[in-house]
C-alpha cells in the first residue's frame, strides 16, 4: 500500500479536490490518503482564535461567517447530486455551529487547538463525501483515534502502530483510506497538532506504521529543485536525494518538505517521493537511503539569521567556557545553526532572536559580544565527504565575490554552509547554480 499526502494547495478548490480523487484511484490499488486543510483555512481558524484571545467574539464571528459562506460555495461546485449537497451542508452547519460555540465561553490554548483542527476535519469529510458520490469504495478514519504524541510532545510511534494496525484490521478491503494530517491527541488525550507543516510528518508516521511501499508527498511543484526557483534562473528538479540530503535541504530553507518528515520513513527504510498535483506524470524527487557518490545535489538558503560573536582572552585553555556559552542559549530555548571557534573566541548563528537581548546580556559576563543581523545561511548539499577531494574548492570558488562571515564544513558528510549578508543572497545562489549545475550547459 502507498501513502499519499496532499497539501493545502492540492485540495485548495473543488476542482483540485476532483483532481486528487482521480489521482488516488488511478492505479486501482489500495491507498492511504492524508489530507491537509484547504489552503487559507488554517489561517482563518488561527485568526478566529486570535480574536477570541483578545475577547472580541464579534470579530471571530465575522471570520466564521465569511469562512462558512466560502465552504457553502464549494459544496455547490464540488457535488452534482442534491443528496450529497444536503449531506455535506448538514455536516458544515454542525462544524460552524461548533466554531461559534467557542465565542460564548472562556478561551484557552486547548480551545485553540480544537479550532485549528477543524480545517483538516472539514477537508477530509468533504473529500470522502465526494468520492462516495462517485461510487468509490472509500472510508474516513479519524487521525484522533490513532495519532498521538507523548509527554515530550513527540510522536509516539509504538502507540500509533498498535492503534492504526488494529483499525486497519477492523476495516479491511477498502480501496481508499482517508485521514487528517497535522492533527493528533497529546499524552493526556487532548486535541493537539504536529505543528505547521505537520501533515508531511503524519504521512511519514503512517507509512512507517503500515510498512508502506512508498510515501508520496503531493504539492504544487515538481519535486525538490536544485536551487530556489523563485530567486534563481534555470533551476531543475533533483530526481534523487539521500534522506540526509533531503533533511539538510529542508532544515536550511527548502520549503517543499517539512524538516521532520523524513525521519520515520528513513528509519523504516521507506522511500519518500515528492510529486506535483499540477503535473502528475512528472517523475518528481525520490528520497531514499541511496548515496550517489561524488555529486552535489542542491543549494538552499535560510533567511533571518543573526550572528553572535563572543571574544574573550580568558577563553584560552579555559575549561568549561563553551559549556557556559551553550547553557545560556539552552536556558532561552534558542537553537544554534552554525558555530566556529578559535583560541580566543566563538561565533554562532541563530534563527530565533526572540530572546536576543537577554542572551547578549548573559554572554557579556564572559567576553566582548558582537551581533550581526540580517544574515543568511547558504547551504550546499550532496556527497561532500572529506574524501571527495576538491568539492569544497568548487563551492568556495563560486562564492569568491561574496563576503562570507562564517563557513561550516565537516559537521555533516552532506553539507557545506556559508553565512553571508541577506543582501547578497540572490547573487550567491545564482553564482552557485552557475558554477555547480549550469556550467556544463554553457
Amino acid at each position: 500500500m502507498k501513502v499519499m499526502k496532499f497539501g493545502g494547495t492540492s485540495v485548495g478548490s473543488p476542482e483540485r479536490m476532483k483532481n486528487v480523487s482521480s489521482l488516488v484511484t488511478k492505479s486501482g490499488e489500495p491507498v492511504f490518503v492524508v489530507l491537509s486543510a484547504m489552503s487559507g483555512t488554517t489561517n482563518s481558524l488561527v485568526e478566529i482564535s486570535d480574536y477570541l484571545y483578545k475577547k472580541n467574539p464579534e470579530g471571530a464571528n465575522e471570520v466564521i461567517n465569511r469562512l462558512e459562506q466560502k465552504y457553502y460555495q464549494h459544496v455547490e461546485e464540488l457535488y452534482s447530486s442534491d443528496e450529497w449537497k444536503q449531506n455535506t451542508r448538514a455536516f458544515l452547519q454542525e462544524e460552524f455551529q461548533y466554531l461559534r460555540s467557542f465565542t460564548k465561553e472562556l478561551f484557552t490554548s486547548f480551545e485553540e487547538k480544537n479550532i485549528v483542527a477543524q480545517g483538516e476535519i472539514i477537508s477530509t469529510n468533504m473529500m470522502t463525501n465526494y468520492m462516495k458520490e462517485q461510487g468509490i469504495d472509500v472510508i474516513l478514519l479519524s487521525a484522533l483515534d490513532f495519532m498521538r504524541t507523548d509527554k515530550n510532545a513527540e510522536p509516539d510511534p509504538t502507540y500509533i502502530k498498535e492503534k492504526l494496525t488494529a483499525i486497519m484490521k477492523e476495516n479491511e478491503g477498502h480501496l481508499v483510506y482517508i485521514t487528517q494530517g497535522f492533527i493528533c491527541r497529546n499524552a493526556y488525550g487532548e486535541v493537539d497538532n504536529l505543528l505547521r507543516g505537520g501533515s508531511d510528518y503524519t504521512a511519514s508516521l503512517i507509512g512507517a506504521a503500515l510498512s508502506a511501499e512508498e510515501i508520496q508527498i503531493w504539492t504544487d511543484i515538481d519535486g525538490m529543485h536544485n536551487n530556489d526557483p523563485r530567486i534563481v534562473d534555470h533551476t531543475e528538479a533533483v530526481r534523487q536525494l539521500h534522506f540526509e540530503e533531503a533533511a539538510e535541504l529542508a532544515y536550511f530553507g527548502a520549503k517543499i518538505l517539512h524538516p521532520t518528515c523524513v525521519q520515520p520513513a528513513k528509519y523504516a527504510g521507506i522511500p519518500v517521493r515528492l510529486k506535483n498535483t499540477m503535473e502528475p506524470d512528472a517523475p518528481g524527487t525520490i528520497i531514499d537511503n541511496v548515496t550517489v557518490r561524488g555529486k552535489i545535489k542542491a543549494v538552499a538558503a535560510k533567511d533571518n539569521i543573526t550572528a553572535i560573536k563572543i571574544k574573550s582572552s580568558r577563553m584560552l585553555l579555559a575549561t568549561g567556557f563553551l559549556r557556559k556559552v551553550f547553557e545560556i542559549f539552552e536556558s532561552y530555548q534558542t537553537a544554534i545553526d552554525m558555530i566556529a571557534t578559535s583560541e580566543v573566541g566563538v561565533s554562532m548563528s541563530i534563527d530565533n532572536d526572540a530572546h536576543l537581548n537577554e542572551i547578549v546580556d548573559e554572554l557579556k559576563k564572559y567576553g566582548t559580544v558582537t551581533v550581526d543581523s540580517d544574515m543568511c545561511i547558504i547551504c550546499v548539499v550532496g556527497d561532500l565527504d572529506w574524501s571527495n577531494v576538491g568539492f569544497e574548492t568548487i563551492t568556495t570558488d563560486a562564492m569568491k565575490d561574496i563576503p562570507v562571515r562564517m563557513i561550516s564544513y565537516g559537521g555533516s558528510n552532506y553539507n557545506i554552509s556559508f553565512l553571508i549578508r541577506e543582501a547578497d543572497k540572490k547573487r550567491a545562489l545564482q553564482n552557485l547554480s552557475d558554477q555547480l549545475f549550469n556550467k556544463v550547459k554553457s
